[in-house]
């Protein structure tokens, strides 16, 4: 017996991407159903780590803790090494003294107010399940998507219970397709991918060894394997007795996944690890080919494509998960904008303009960190210097800017607005500098006795975040609020401001006067900046509201 149920938001695969996509909705009091068609969350480790950007935006949705708690048995892990086996890469190190700290860590606290931790995807997709179910979202497991269908106002979803047999028919305002690399939602659309396609075929083993006596105190992070007679990538996930590797095999050699019996992948296993009697535990092992596939087009009438089912990359620059994240972050305020009125329909065609060039140069940097098998490359040359160099900068989940129909230019002559940019960390290494485009930047300020960051005020409605002597910004923000019908927030920023901070430190990060201003928009990022008071602060402000919302 089919029954049909009405939506605002139908999301299909609850992975990572598609619980984070519920809890942003959320977030703006937008009801969603998520479907799986597993029984559950990951039971394998798959991503590693989330940065410091996708710890932001789980800050703003008050869970950053509670992912922090999720990761508690992780320990710091640093070091990409190389070798014939792990014992004869480990054993001559020395033990270091003292706990291991995440790699870099202090060096982002000018950043962000949050830091990148090491947590695997089975231990945070519990923690995001668990709360988008208190915060009123619809879960349903063991649920697939067998059919699909849309109009000018909906999408109309059958859906099958995969225990009971039972249908259902879920009718949607708009669907949001995060299911997955081989996504059958991106196949029935027929959206064609552009990129290298598949660059290799490993076997993703997880298995149990107590190696703790090997590297207690000399943790690492990856060690590739190179010997005749396997060639792989270890990844640590506890640095104890919990690992995962990655085995090469070569079809073209005749070789298939199903040659590798459990008895098969523990005797490869022993000679990679260098101990010939060490006790292995396999708990699974998954057949995966590092590939790149990018979806030409995201939004398709009211449906849209996130996390692999929109840009699938190899793992190598940790991208595959949080550039996901990033993605429904992007999407999810657009729609409640649109769904509440305050936007036009014409924003959501912006989720492609950001969204579409971020996800190929994620992949195209992912990509060339790897080998011929697929595997990250350890070669010690120039080409996979430059790719390391470019890792760096988007691990952390920043360097990259929007433009295009919903960001406002700004005249930069005569020096192209070389001297505005404050020669700090955030903005030499990251462009966050306060210009259209970019990500607000971080700066400490104290709201009623409590210490927050700019981020903080951020993530719900428009912002303005006005200089110390900004005041007619402000007055200008709330008045177009209330005649235009947005929501908006508004704040001067300095020593005796709504945010309270010492003087020019906003102004210095921002690349504004004391009478200047910025507007950001939800997720974050700049729509205008206005380095100085005006002749008609009113009128300048309307029009880049309105160009932020497409109206």
């Amino acid at each position: 017996m089919s029954s049909e149920t009405h939506v605002p938001v139908l999301i299909v695969g609850g992975g990572i991407v598609g619980f984070s996509a519920s809890l942003f909705l959320s977030h703006h009091n937008i009801h969603s159903i998520i479907i799986e068609r597993h029984s559950g969350s990951s039971i394998h480790p798959r991503a590693r780590s989330v940065n410091a950007r996708t710890m932001e935006l789980f800050r703003h949705l008050g869970i950053e803790d509670r992912v922090h708690e999720a990761a508690a048995s992780m320990s710091a892990s640093a070091g990409i090494y190389s070798g014939r086996s792990l014992r004869e890469v480990i054993e001559p190190k020395p033990r270091s003294e003292g706990p291991r700290k995440v790699p870099l860590a202090g060096l982002f606290k000018q950043v962000s107010p949050s830091s990148g931790t090491f947590v695997t995807q089975d231990m945070i997709e519990p923690v995001l399940v668990g709360v988008a179910r208190e915060r009123g979202a619809d879960v349903r497991f063991n649920t697939e998507c067998m059919h699909i269908e849309q109009d000018s106002h909906a999408v109309t979803a059958t859906l099958k219970d995969r225990q009971s047999g039972a249908t259902s028919t879920v009718r949607a305002d708009y669907l949001i397709a995060a299911d997955g690399a081989g996504s059958p939602i991106r196949t029935r659309l027929n959206v064609p991918t552009t990129g290298r396609g598949s660059m290799g075929h490993l076997l993703n083993i997880l298995f149990h060894a107590d190696l703790k006596f090997l590297v207690d105190k000399r943790e690492f992070s990856l060690c590739r394997i190179d010997h005749p007679e396997v060639t792989g990538l270890f990844t640590s996930i506890n640095n104890s007795d919990r690992w995962v590797f990655h085995l090469s095999f070569d079809p073209s050699k005749g070789e298939k996944a199903s040659d590798f019996a459990p008895e098969r992948c523990k005797e490869l296993l022993r000679i990679a690890l260098g101990f010939p009697d060490v006790e292995i535990d396999i708990k699974s092992v998954l057949p995966w080919e590092p590939s790149v596939r990018i979806a030409e087009c995201l939004q398709h009438g009211r449906i849209f494509l996130a996390g692999d089912a929109a840009h699938q990359m190899p793992p190598w620059a940790g991208q595959g998960a949080t550039s996901g994240i990033a993605d429904i972050h992007n999407l999810t305020w657009k729609l409640a904008a649109v769904m509440s009125g305050q936007a036009s329909e014409a924003l959501l065609k912006t989720y492609d303009m950001e969204r579409v060039p971020v996800g190929k140069e994620a992949a195209e940097v992912s990509a060339n960190a790897a080998d011929e098998t697929g595997i990250l490359s350890t070669k010690k040359n120039l080409t996979v210097a430059l790719s390391l160099l470019k890792r760096i900068l988007i691990v952390p989940g920043y360097g990259y800017s929007y433009a295009g129909q919903t960001i406002c230019e700004e005249d930069t002559s005569p020096l192209g607005g070389l001297t505005w940019r404050p020669w700090t960390l955030p903005s030499l290494l990251f462009s966050i500098d306060g210009r259209p485009g970019r990500r607000v930047p971080h700066v400490w300020v104290e709201q009623d006795g409590r210490r927050i960051s700019t981020l903080d005020v951020c993530g719900k409605t428009l912002v303005l975040l006005a200089g110390s002597d900004g005041g007619s910004w402000t007055e200008c923000a709330k008045k177009l609020s209330s005649v235009l019908g947005i929501g908006m927030a508004a704040y001067c920023v300095g020593p005796e401001g709504d945010l309270v901070s010492p003087r020019g430190a906003f102004e210095a990060a921002t690349g504004v006067s004391s009478q200047g201003a910025v507007l950001v928009r939800p997720d974050d990022f700049i729509v205008w900046r206005q380095r100085r008071k005006c002749s008609d602060p009113q009128a300048e402000l309307e029009r880049a509201m309105k160009k932020a919302l497409c109206i």
